[in-house]
């Protein structure tokens, strides 16, 4: 093939992928709509100790059936991305992320694929719906600035770029799987507290408790904030050593990211010394995340400096 039909068959791609995660969304929020009404999953037992079938059964079980779709989506969505991520770089015969368009795929790949991993290790299933709708809006602003293949500006010429904003795409990943649970830690809290128990229906009821949910909020940012910190506090800094010739320069981009390593050194601190756990440190996580969407797409369009190369 070449470099023209690679980008051909990378655009096809991408573009493929993004109605299929788009069709995800719609299977989860079906999945969602369809437990309206139904009770948690509890074991009925007649008296003489026979299990017996809800009487939600059926309600329950399209309701499962329409997230088993939307997880088949999922990775069917992220394969798709993945040929279309691997034949952008080969159309442009290097990594596949210099640039906001290539950055935006391959960062919603690492998102997809870190989602579906956890929900092998977790079974965190129930974020679904802020994941793949995520990743469609990203995909679809990232065509919004798309650019053809190229090559790379003389400051992106360093084997740190792979390093660099690789592991910017892995802490990102993780960072929105913690949004995405502390946002419904919030929801879910806020109902524990305010609904009666006989109220309790719907797949707001069928998913963990609040507590468990903050705890794996917890455990994804540990998880992230070391790789935050090696890729925009040291593998950085060396980049911009190697292109421009200082460590640190305050360069809009490396302020926000600052900004967004410091927001999450303090949740982190907070929950580990103060004991920070619930409302609290959930809106904190929630302005971590914020600060790190500005820091790569508001500084990106709408603040200049040194890295206006990444549009």
């Amino acid at each position: 093939m070449t470099l023209a039909q690679y980008e051909q068959f990378s655009n096809y791609a991408v573009a493929s992928a993004t109605g299929i995660l788009a069709l995800a969304f719609v299977a989860y929020v079906l999945q969602w709509s369809l437990a309206r009404g139904v009770a948690p999953e509890r074991a009925l037992v007649t008296s003489d100790g026979e299990a017996v079938a809800p009487p939600d059964a059926d309600p329950a079980e399209r309701s499962n059936m329409a997230g088993s779709i939307g997880f088949s989506l999922t990775q069917l969505g992220a394969v798709v991305l993945l040929v279309g991520v691997v034949a952008r770089g080969l159309a442009a015969e290097r990594v596949p992320w210099g640039n906001m368009y290539e950055f935006g795929c391959a960062a919603t790949l690492v998102a997809v694929v870190a989602y579906i991993v956890l929900v092998r290790v977790w079974e965190i299933d129930w974020v679904g719906p802020i994941i793949t709708g995520a990743g469609t809006v990203v995909l679809g602003a990232s065509a919004l600035v798309f650019v053809p293949p190229g090559p790379l500006v003389p400051a992106l010429h360093s084997y740190w770029l792979v390093i660099h904003v690789l592991g910017a795409m892995i802490a990102g990943a993780a960072f929105l799987v913690g949004a995405a649970a502390s946002l419904l830690y919030l929801v879910k809290s806020r109902a524990e507290r305010t609904t009666a128990e006989a109220d309790r229906v719907g797949f707001l009821w069928r998913i963990p408790a609040a507590a468990k949910i903050d705890q794996i909020s917890y455990r994804v940012h540990a998880f992230a904030f070391p790789i935050w910190t090696f890729a925009a506090l040291i593998a950085g800094p060396i980049w911009a050593q190697y292109a421009w010739g200082r460590y640190w320069g305050w360069d809009p981009k490396e302020v926000w990211a600052f900004i967004t390593w410091t927001v999450y050194a303090g949740y982190l601190h907070a929950r580990a010394t103060a004991g920070w756990k619930g409302k609290a440190a959930a809106i904190l996580a929630l302005i971590g995340f914020a600060t790190f969407v500005f820091n790569f797409v508001g500084v990106n369009l709408f603040v200049g400096g040194q890295h206006s190369y990444a549009k």
